[in-house]
């Protein structure tokens, strides 16, 4: 449990200094490339169903980044900003190694 609690506080973390730094809003944030350094490293995919499950064990297909902390959208929106991406634009049916449920 102190774990996950950790990983949420560094999630936010993250999220909030990406947010400072970039100054990112909802309107014209970049798409992110799945083929980015970063994107790459945590396994972010466009479809969550894409996600080597070999490589990642803990994923599950009903982990979206719509349905995520660091999602800085609606759930029902097709895209949003992500604090673990330099508030870049992440599909909300994508999936990364950082997703953490939303409270």
């Amino acid at each position: 449990m102190a774990s996950i609690q950790r990983r949420i506080f560094l999630a936010q973390a993250v999220a909030c200094s990406a947010v400072v730094a970039t100054g990112a809003s909802a309107q014209g944030a970049p798409k992110l490339d799945e083929a980015d350094p970063q994107a790459v490293a945590l396994g972010y995919k466009n479809d969550t169903t894409k996600v080597d499950d070999k490589k990642f064990p803990k994923h599950a297909v009903e982990q979206k980044c719509n349905s995520c902390q660091l999602y800085q959208g609606k759930a029902t929106d097709a895209t949003a900003p992500c604090a673990i991406f330099g508030g870049k634009s992440v599909a909300g049916n994508g999936w990364c190694s950082a997703w953490v449920k939303k409270a």
